[in-house]
């Protein structure tokens, strides 16, 4: 049961960081029998957004894309499962490029990239996967003609490039990418939103009281990056709510001194909150901030 939370972790996951470069269709489904693709990744025609924020995920991104994430090691039935969705969506490709009379060879076919945790060496070479020279560690490229790549999550190296794929690992590979993510700070592009999905990955597993060690530990490790969390929005919280009221008592403040109500502790903006009552001036907001060591 925990494998289809933590496969839908994934699918939002990789929905979320991609959708600003793109159009994103998860469990989008194909002909035949009626079989679901995780996520169809098309990029946008004139791209704007710096793709290069995703590391190699964006690298992967930069043309059309399936991406067909496992959280167990993806058996050889489950690969030919991939390869097979794939031929059918090169299959619907085709025929709508002959309805609509567009050439062949302006026909883009997605590119498949399978991402499981990890993979024996029969498995890599039942699908003859061989690494290319530019090429990072742990991607196997399956003959030309199939479009399809094989990424091995724990044979990737533990480099920034290679952090939004690791957090799609498990085990220590997984744990290590969070703590990557949890030394981020929060304003670096799809923090904040790659949080929330733990949390909600984490609450998930709670709710289905997951006797797996390895859940159990993942929400273990979770749980203080949550209670941070909470934590500083309730600062965050804080801090706008006295910057409104001290806007309505002395008028607007100026950058500077937002700044400064910024650094405060959750303390110390309690503090505050009562002090501006008796405020009647910038004057005296600027002489509380001396008063408390706010320099």
């Amino acid at each position: 049961m925990t494998r289809f939370i933590h496969d839908q972790f994934a699918k939002d996951y990789l929905e979320e960081l991609l959708k600003p470069f793109g159009e994103v269709q998860a469990a989008s489904q194909v002909a035949g029998e009626i079989r679901e693709i995780d996520v169809l990744f098309t990029p946008f025609p004139n791209q704007t957004t710096n793709v290069e924020l995703l590391g190699l995920l964006g690298k992967l991104a930069t043309t059309p894309a399936i991406f067909e994430p496992f959280r167990n090691p993806a058996s050889t039935e489950e690969i030919c499962d991939c390869l097979l969705k794939s031929l059918e969506v090169r299959g619907a490709l085709r025929r709508a490029a002959k309805r609509e009379q567009t050439s062949k060879t302006k026909i883009e076919i997605p590119k498949l990239w399978i991402l499981t945790p990890t993979a024996s060496r029969n498995i890599i070479s039942g699908f003859s996967g061989t690494t290319e020279p530019d090429s990072l560690p742990g991607i196997y490229h399956l003959p030309k003609s199939l479009h399809t790549a094989i990424v091995v999550i724990h044979q990737l190296p533990q480099t920034q490039e290679t952090l939004w794929l690791r957090l799609l690992g498990r085990g220590t590979v997984q744990k290590r990418a969070i703590d990557e993510l949890a030394a981020l700070p929060l304003n670096q592009p799809y923090v904040k939103i790659t949080l929330e999905l733990l949390y909600n990955l984490q609450k998930n597993l709670k709710l289905n009281q997951s006797s797996q060690t390895e859940d159990q530990e993942l929400i273990m490790r979770l749980a203080p990056l949550y209670q941070q969390d909470r934590e500083l929005a309730k600062q965050e919280g804080e801090q706008r709510l006295i910057i409104r009221q001290l806007n309505r008592r002395v008028g607007e403040i100026d950058s500077s001194l937002i700044q400064k109500v910024q650094e405060l502790s959750v303390e110390k903006l309690e503090e505050l909150g009562e002090a501006l009552l008796d405020f009647k001036s910038v004057t005296d907001l600027e002489t509380w901030l001396v008063d408390n060591s706010i320099n």
